[in-house]
């Protein structure tokens, strides 16, 4: 289409070009017989082909409190005071109040949710716009009541929202609406409940780090599952955050590491479980063995590139996410390496259950269930690297793994900002 239109243009230019050649009086033997040159149309990029800067993508407000750990004063234990009434849910965007209408025995059978909106509306000259329909069908009988009420029925059976516009006389339907939610001012709630956001599968959110709210599109489930969070708040509010560290081995001497030299290394005991995973293999540990010791043992035998470090937060019995990209380079091999990880607390003795998943945008990796104690580490390693599309033979990756336990206290005192 472009390429005709140019060739007519460029058509167009050269009549009009003669033309006006033919108008001169006087021309020389050599001025006719030059060749004349057309300028080059150049078109608009195609603006699917364009993308944002590289490094407008990598601002990211988070990155300073999801990508920083102390690894030199870890408290197993720590209290956060929270503001009960802090917690708001709230949809955004314009809906206006519907007209005051009785509805007296309205029915219909089975159809579509946006069929049944019209026949409630038409005679109230309303019209009805579906934004992603069809949406699921259903029907009803003898509904009365003002129209406000039923219309919210109707949006509850289909799990679709509704939105009104007055001046148009307007209901749009759509299966998604915006939302914020607002919480109390603790940057860990924050990240903690951005970790069950991620756990989610919710990755498209936007976060106010002034006001504490993260504003998303959400669906009936997804407003469900944050309602039943806010509750778990109120009702049981204790939050367990994994410090992390992940660590790339490139052997020296081309083979593979030998973990069994860490006990050797480390008095007995320091190492407590050890479990096999579909792939690679997790152990728990005692403080014995840290980030920096295990550093100082794995470099004997390999070069150890840190690949990424931070924090997430999983509220207890939350699955919650940690996104090895998002605190590390883009571009390395593993930055769709993701931690997801759901853990529950045995209140007696301070054991924790948990179960840790790796996998990528290609599916699960290796999965893990494992039981240890406040103050022990896990450390999930024998990871191929080659599953990365990294072909170098016998590199590996490691997971180093802290869990602290966090527990929340409701008061309904104003609370000043806090980590």
């Amino acid at each position: 289409m472009r390429a005709s239109f140019k060739n007519k243009l460029v058509f167009a230019l050269s009549v009009f070009l003669l033309g006006c050649s033919s108008l001169e009086q006087e021309s020389t033997p050599k001025e006719k017989d030059k060749v004349v040159s057309y300028a080059e149309l150049i078109y608009p990029q195609d603006p699917a082909r364009i993308k944002t800067t590289k490094g407008a993508n990598e601002l990211d407000l988070e990155k300073p409190l999801r990508c920083y750990v102390n690894w030199d004063t870890q408290e197993m234990i720590s209290t956060i005071p929270y503001n009960v009434s802090a917690f708001n849910l709230k949809r955004n965007g314009r809906d206006d109040p519907l007209p005051k209408y009785d509805v007296n025995g309205f029915s219909f059978d089975t159809m579509s949710a946006e069929k049944a909106f019209k026949k409630l509306l038409e005679k109230a000259s309303i019209k009805v716009v579906a934004k992603d329909g069809p949406y699921t069908s259903i029907s009803a009988e003898n509904l009365r009541g003002d129209l406000t009420g039923v219309v919210s029925m109707l949006a509850n059976a289909a799990e679709v929202y509704y939105s009104y516009n007055s001046d148009k006389k307007q209901l749009t339907l759509s299966r998604k609406a915006n939302y914020s939610l607002f919480i109390p001012h603790s940057r860990m709630i924050l990240l903690g409940l951005l970790d069950v956001l991620r756990g989610a599968g919710i990755t498209n959110t936007t976060v106010d780090w002034d006001d504490y709210s993260i504003t998303m599109d959400a669906d009936s489930e997804l407003i469900n599952k944050i309602q039943n969070l806010i509750k778990y708040f109120t009702d049981n509010p204790v939050l367990i955050t994994y410090d992390v560290s992940v660590l790339k081995l490139q052997p020296y001497n081309g083979k593979d590491v030998k973990w069994q030299r860490l006990l050797k290394s480390f008095d007995f005991g320091t190492i407590k479980t050890t479990k096999t995973g579909v792939i690679g293999r997790v152990l728990t540990s005692s403080n014995e063995l840290n980030i920096q010791n295990l550093q100082q043992f794995l470099s004997q035998q390999a070069k150890v590139e840190i690949i990424s470090q931070g924090k997430f937060v999983v509220p207890e019995q939350w699955y919650a996410r940690f996104d090895v990209g998002k605190c590390g380079k883009r571009s390395s091999a593993e930055a769709d390496l993701s931690i997801l990880t759901r853990t529950y607390l045995e209140k007696n003795d301070n054991r924790l259950f948990s179960e840790i998943t790796l996998d990528s945008t290609n599916g699960e990796i290796t999965k893990f269930n494992m039981r240890g104690r406040l103050g022990e580490n896990f450390l999930i390693f024998g990871i191929p690297n080659q599953i990365f599309g990294d072909g170098t033979e016998h590199s590996e990756t490691v997971v180093f793994m802290v869990p602290r336990l966090i527990r929340t206290m409701k008061t309904l005192k104003p609370i000043k900002n806090n980590f």
